[in-house]
């Protein structure tokens, strides 16, 4: 049972991020500004440039994004089964947006991909490819998706660190420009776990996650 909850909240989120109903949250200027690392506290601060990876030391992975276009925002959900959303990735000049999961490893890459596949075309309008292995990693397999005529996406899932798997949900408006994919494509290549027990160099220490 607490797999089938896993699988129809990240259908829900999924859903969500299809219709736009997720508001993008406010980032303070000063946290903009700051050199370094996010993270999943509410003392977590933004990096200032794409150059600067976004790292969430307790979650296990970070993000380098393609451009500076691509807004983060944290989120911090996360469910009593420990399914996580930390942050969402938005790129406004073309309406595209990544969502991540964190889940636990109840399951491979392989038969996460399976269940959602299996769910989402339980649900009107969705249509999917099948999962086919993704060259993020060794285990790392993905599909595409349809809803409707208007929203086109891409679902890529990989290890995490140990214990983890990560989920990256993306969407596009369905009239979009062969270079969003691409941008959307570098945007999934950029999140990445972290090696266990490794910070990152050239990053400020990890802010403490609010409990």
């Amino acid at each position: 049972m607490g797999g089938l909850r896993k699988l129809a909240w990240a259908i829900l989120v999924l859903g969500t991020a299809c219709s736009g109903a997720r508001q993008a949250g406010k980032v303070d200027a000063a946290a903009a500004r700051t050199q370094g690392v996010g993270g999943s506290g509410m003392a977590g601060a933004l990096p200032a440039s794409a150059n600067t990876p976004y790292v969430d030391e307790e979650l296990g992975f970070e993000i380098v994004r393609p451009s500076d276009e691509w807004q983060l925002d944290e989120t911090n959900e996360r469910t009593p089964e420990g399914l996580s959303i930390p942050v969402v990735l938005r790129h406004p000049p073309s309406g595209a947006q990544v969502v991540l999961q964190v889940a636990p490893a109840v399951a491979t890459p392989t038969q996460f991909a399976e269940r959602l596949t299996e769910g989402l075309r339980q649900q009107p309008g969705f249509t999917t490819t099948d999962p086919v292995p993704l060259s993020l990693s060794d285990n790392a397999v993905g599909f595409d998706f349809q809803v409707g005529d208007g929203v086109h996406g891409r679902v890529a899932v990989r290890d995490g660190r140990k214990g983890h798997v990560l989920m990256m949900l993306a969407t596009w408006p369905a009239q979009a420009v062969a270079s969003v994919m691409q941008n959307v494509d570098a945007l999934i290549e950029g999140i990445r776990p972290l090696p266990d027990h490794k910070t990152p160099p050239g990053t400020l220490p990890q802010a403490r996650r609010a409990r």
